[in-house]
């Protein structure tokens, strides 16, 4: 299946998880399209000073990889700047994303349950 760009549901979050200003979210293929294996698969825009605030993910894993821009992440007791081609992997501890710079952050994010064992 292909999807082209510019095509995609989106959605606009006011004050995301009590973060400032707008995240707009471009859901590039929805949790039922794959078959359980991804709740999130999407492209988050930040401009910049806004954010997503602090909030955790019980059972889950979330993967950003930053396409443009630069984001201040915090994981944990974790606080770093990512770049453009930076990946972080979060997990069961909470997190934030900030974008900071000049530049739009863009970021592809993708929400994994943990394995079951």
């Amino acid at each position: 299946m292909i999807r082209r760009n510019g095509t995609y549901e989106a959605e606009v979050r006011e004050n995301m998880r009590g973060g400032l200003g707008e995240a707009r979210i471009e859901h590039l293929w929805r949790a039922d399209e794959l078959h359980g294996r991804a709740r999130l698969f999407s492209r988050i825009t930040l401009q910049p000073g806004c954010s997503i605030g602090f909030h955790e993910h019980l059972g889950e894993a979330e993967v950003f990889v930053v396409i443009r821009g630069e984001a201040r992440m915090l994981d944990g007791d974790r606080d770093e700047i990512l770049r453009a081609g930076d990946t972080i992997l979060t997990s069961e501890q909470g997190h934030s994303v900030e974008a900071v710079g000049e530049q739009t952050l863009e970021m592809l994010a993708v929400i994994l349950p943990e394995p079951k064992g």
